[in-house]
């Protein structure tokens, strides 16, 4: 074990590790139930779903740990699901077949621009101060995830405003908060694991931590009903359906874009704000992307990992699977090496039989420790020039826009329209890489085809 993840070399243990990958399974738990609950209104088996999910984030963060040797984990991405339901399925009027036939194709173009090394270009072009923007950003939108679940903004008068403290899982989330603090200065192991945990017991006699309604089906029902949506893009309602009608060809191109674009720039932004600043993707990784062929560096090899789960998700029958921002919450708590996937992964296997108990974690329990990472994190804004009014312009924008847009890319994408803004006002556009520029636009036309459809 020591051999193969080079814990050692790593600066990591085992027990390490194995805290790490518990701490991220906890974070991002909450998708076992929540996404077969969403697909399942496109028309899906709440059930296939349900393995669909698990089989995806078992097998895409396998081999992101066995093979990059990094601590991320994968599952079916939330946004991206919501995309598939309400925008493809709803307002588009595509069967659910059809749409994960969309997905099955993004994930081959992703396969596309990550073995001829595009994606791994596109990081390499993004300028050091936005690349610490983007760090600090993700900061700042792991801890407004954490707040939007547990409810502590209310949005019921219109306006964002703190909402009433009359309800247990505000006080619960404020325990726990108060508690992994405690633990963190305190520099004790294990802090934010501990808080989960604590935090999901003391739930239960508060009425907080219950088990899930949504669950409606036993695993051996639900292995019955895979059947109806593994491999269904390979029949006539799935592929040869999408690809049937000429008139309709248009629309499928721009909505397989849409799906590529915001998962090729969460996975970026991903990278880049949590590996950074950890050394989990150093310069020295960054350098061997150049001068070794191949998929040889840890970047390589976990852009690849991220981009072929997409496409086996599909088969299985979920939406998009990527790279969880809730990886975060795992790599504070130290993990630094792929056995913290692995943990991650054999923990999503044991909740195919366990759904009922790994759903009971609830918000309030987990939103804590995304919080507490999300300050960590925000620690890469002081390498920022501030006082520069051109660097500090889309800086901003980068590191604001994905809490304010609940988006990494449209962040990512806010950055760099700004970067180009700045850089013509200056007259130094020569200095804005052609890749930026390549993907500035890919943004705005992606901003305007999502407006017409």
């Amino acid at each position: 074990m020591e051999k193969f993840f080079q814990l050692k070399e790593n600066g990591t243990t085992a027990g390490r590790e194995v805290v790490a990958g518990l701490t991220t399974f906890f974070a991002m738990a909450y998708i076992v139930a929540v996404n077969p609950s969403l697909l399942s209104s496109a028309g899906m088996e709440w059930g296939a779903v349900f393995l669909a999910t698990i089989i995806s984030a078992v097998v895409g963060t396998l081999v992101m740990g066995l093979v990059a040797n990094v601590p991320y984990a994968l599952a079916p991405g939330m946004g991206l699901n919501a995309f598939f339901v309400y925008t493809v399925c709803g307002a588009l009027g595509f069967t659910w077949q059809q749409a994960l036939s969309m997905v099955f194709v993004c994930g081959l173009f992703n396969i596309l621009i990550t073995v001829t090394k595009i994606r791994k270009y596109i990081i390499k072009a993004i300028p050091r101060s936005l690349q610490n923007a983007i760090g600090g950003g993700i900061g700042i939108y792991v801890a407004y995830i954490g707040i939007l679940n547990v409810g502590l903004i209310s949005f019921d008068s219109g306006v964002p405003a703190l909402a009433t403290l009359n309800r247990p899982a505000f006080w619960l989330f404020l325990i726990g908060l108060a508690l992994t603090i405690i633990l963190q200065v305190c520099k004790v192991k294990g802090a934010i694991l501990i808080g989960i945990v604590f935090t999901t017991l003391l739930g239960i006699p508060m009425g907080v931590t219950v088990t899930s309604e949504t669950e409606t089906v036993s695993f051996l029902e639900a292995c019955k009903q895979l059947p109806s949506t593994f491999g269904v893009i390979f029949t006539g309602a799935g592929l040869p359906s999408l690809f049937s009608d000429v008139s309709k060809l248009p629309l499928v191109l721009v909505t397989i874009f849409s799906f590529s674009l915001s998962d090729t720039f969460d996975t970026i932004g991903t990278f880049i704000g949590t590996g950074r600043r950890t050394g989990i993707f150093s310069e020295e990784d960054e350098k061997s992307m150049e001068t070794t062929p191949g998929f040889k560096s840890k970047m390589d090899k976990a852009l690849f990992a991220d981009a072929t789960a997409t496409s086996i998700g599909a088969i299985f029958g979920t939406s998009n699977t990527t790279t969880y921002i809730e990886s975060a919450a795992g790599i504070g708590a130290g993990g630094r090496t792929g056995l913290t996937s692995v943990v991650v992964a054999i923990c999503f296997a044991i909740s195919a039989f366990l759904a009922t108990f790994v759903s009971a974690i609830p918000y309030a329990a987990t939103a804590p420790a995304l919080v507490i990472v999300g300050i960590m994190m925000m620690s890469s804004f002081r390498d920022i020039q501030w006082d520069d009014f051109n660097e500090a312009v889309p800086a901003f924008f980068a590191g604001v826009f994905m809490a304010y847009c609940y988006s990494i890319s449209y962040g990512i994408a806010a950055g760099f329209i700004f970067y180009c803004i700045t850089k013509i006002c200056q007259k130094k556009a020569k200095e804005v890489h052609p890749i930026l520029w390549v993907a500035t636009v890919l943004f705005l036309l992606n901003f305007i085809l999502l407006a017409i459809i």
